[in-house]
């Protein structure tokens, strides 16, 4: 009789009844004998669980198992999802080739900078430790690199910012099209750098020395270009030379330029007329908004019936004037008035108990005195004072505080835009834009990219650091318009150019039920950029090698595989389009 030694095998079957399958798994045996192959079932595995059946049937394939500790060892693990996050949007948005055609050892510093400053922002020193904590160092090819090379490529970077904004102004702005420009600044830890300067300090830090630094962005908020200052310098003595550039180093001839009443005042408009194509949207100060009442071109009885409307005024030949009350913002302004005058009152009565207990006497004394506190809540004019050596009183000018009152949350925009190429509304939404503005000095300022306080001591560095954080956001903004469903953000972004332009913001439906629930779509929570960027941090690479074949053997790595939020957050970045 021939040799009945064969192979082993696993044999699956399966048969359906009353609607539902099973299956049946053997443990056969095949052979061969007198010439003829047979089989013999060997066993009935059906019983076992699934996994254990597939590792017999692979195992009897020739497949071998060994424990996992075994198998491969981990020696190092690295946070990677949020570096990889960033680098996938600077692929998509061209940024290497934004800084340089030709690829450098100076241009992979500033990219991988850029990447550390949204990533974990930090001083450049403390950049150089951190990034070895992920996976950053070895992608951007910088893990050799130390705090000088930082500075050189901050230098090399400098040298071509020109180049830079200009390519981004030639993506981002078109001829006649919105520019918006705002002014802010930060405070420095130091006091040799020529640019730091005392100034109107907007961080709430008094009597820190601060460099000024200006931001032209499209319509939507995305960043153009960058301008540094010093801390002293006013907002509207950096508006021409902006609009300037944009004409002769952008070459956009035609444009409109959007900035606060404190930006684009009577000096810049005047030149700004001389400037064939050039356009701007403004608002009225506070102050000019009552000659228009006073010389009945507004009427605040028409407010009765509608939000908005459209005056002329011969004062303001040649331009569109667009009135707007919000009753919202009138109680808002109101009730702070009467806080402050509430305010103002208790300190001028302190004084004035004083001076009637004969504890302060002399009216140079009591002015003095009443001198400190009657400008504290910038209300003075609202007050009639009446001082003597042994006497003081104070009153409220209440016909004053009343005409005041009556122009609460009104605002008037100025515009030199005709009304055939846009609407008195869309005059109004557009001047609002700027919010986009205030919204990248705020992510740059916090939690996101933190660019103060500043501790650089040349003009340069500090110009390049800035520079740098604009990137940055550069990138950071086209990563968040691209988590928009993910966030807490309103994904409805064009219901903006429909709704009341004079009324408060409202959220959509689909936004509110958003905030409402903490979720998105999906059921999952939903984010902020800074929880998302956590979220994907957790993804890690492993690098591993086999245990026991010594120090020389190869090194293989393994990356964790994405959750659902962590891939789809990853497949949006994808969708980027510069």
């Amino acid at each position: 009789m021939a040799s009945r030694t064969g192979t082993a095998h696993v044999v699956t079957t399966s048969r359906a009844y009353k609607g539902k399958v099973y299956y049946t798994h053997l443990l056969r045996r095949s052979y061969r004998e007198d010439g003829k192959v047979k089989n013999e079932t060997l066993g009935n595995l059906s019983h076992l669980p699934e996994p254990l059946i597939d590792i017999i049937r692979r195992s009897l394939q020739g497949e071998t198992f060994v424990p996992l500790g075994q198998a491969f060892e981990v020696t190092g693990s690295l946070a990677h999802g949020h570096v990889y996050a960033v680098e996938l949007a600077m692929q998509r948005l061209g940024l290497a080739a934004l800084l340089g055609s030709t690829p450098s050892r100076e241009r992979e510093q500033v990219l991988a900078m850029v990447a550390a400053r949204i990533v974990a922002p930090r001083t450049k020193l403390a950049t150089t430790r951190w990034w070895h904590t992920t996976t950053l160092a070895t992608d951007f090819g910088v893990a050799d690199a130390n705090e000088d090379d930082r500075y050189a490529a901050m230098d090399w970077l400098l040298a071509r910012q020109d180049m830079i904004q200009k390519k981004l102004a030639a993506r981002h702005l078109s001829a006649g099209g919105l520019v918006l420009y705002d002014l802010s600044s930060s405070y420095f830890e130091g006091t040799t750098c020529p640019l730091a300067r005392l100034g109107h300090n907007r961080d709430g830090k008094k009597g820190l020395l601060q460099v000024n630094y200006g931001l032209l962005t499209d319509a939507r908020g995305c960043p153009v270009a960058v301008s540094v200052h010093e801390g002293n310098v006013a907002d509207s003595a950096t508006f021409l030379p902006e609009v300037q550039r944009l004409r002769e180093r952008f070459g956009i001839e035609r444009l409109v330029m959007v900035g606060d009443r404190g930006m684009i005042g009577n000096a810049s408009i005047a030149q700004l007329r001389e400037m064939a194509g050039v356009d701007w949207i403004t608002a009225l100060k506070s102050a000019s908004i009552r000659t228009p009442v006073e010389q009945g071109q507004l009427q605040l009885g028409l407010f009765d019936e509608r939000n908005l409307l459209e005056i002329a005024s011969p004062q303001y030949r040649g331009e569109r004037l667009v009135a707007c009350r919000n009753p919202q913002l009138a109680a808002l302004r109101a009730h702070k008035r009467q806080e402050l005058l509430s305010a103002t009152e208790r300190n001028l009565q302190q004084i004035k108990d004083r001076v009637d207990a004969g504890r302060l006497k002399g009216s140079n004394a009591i002015a003095l005195r009443v001198g400190k506190v009657i400008n504290q809540y910038k209300v003075a004019k609202h007050f009639e004072l009446d001082i003597d050596d042994d006497r003081f009183t104070f009153a409220r000018k209440h016909e004053a505080i009343a005409a005041e009152a009556a122009l609460d949350g009104i605002y008037i925009i100025r515009t030199s835009v005709d009304a055939a190429r846009m609407e008195a509304a869309d005059c109004v939404r557009n001047y609002k834009a700027l919010a986009n503005v205030e919204r990248a000095f705020r992510s740059l300022k916090t939690m996101d990219l933190k660019v103060r306080p500043i501790h650089h001591r040349t003009a340069d560095r500090v110009r390049a650091h800035i520079l740098l954080w604009m990137l940055a956001y550069y990138v950071e903004w086209h990563m968040r318009e691209a988590w928009r469903e993910l966030m807490f953000a309103d994904t409805d972004q064009a219901a903006k150019a429909t709704r009341d332009p004079v009324a408060p913001a409202q959220r959509s439906q689909q936004a509110q039920e958003k905030l409402a629930s903490c979720t998105v779509n999906d059921g999952t929570p939903a984010h902020s950029f800074s929880t998302l960027m956590a979220e994907l941090g957790s993804i890690v690479r492993n690098t591993c090698h086999t245990p026991g074949v010594g120090p020389e053997a190869p090194t293989f790595d393994i990356v964790t595989t994405p959750n659902a939020t962590q891939r789809h957050a990853l497949d949006l970045i994808k969708q980027i389009r510069p």
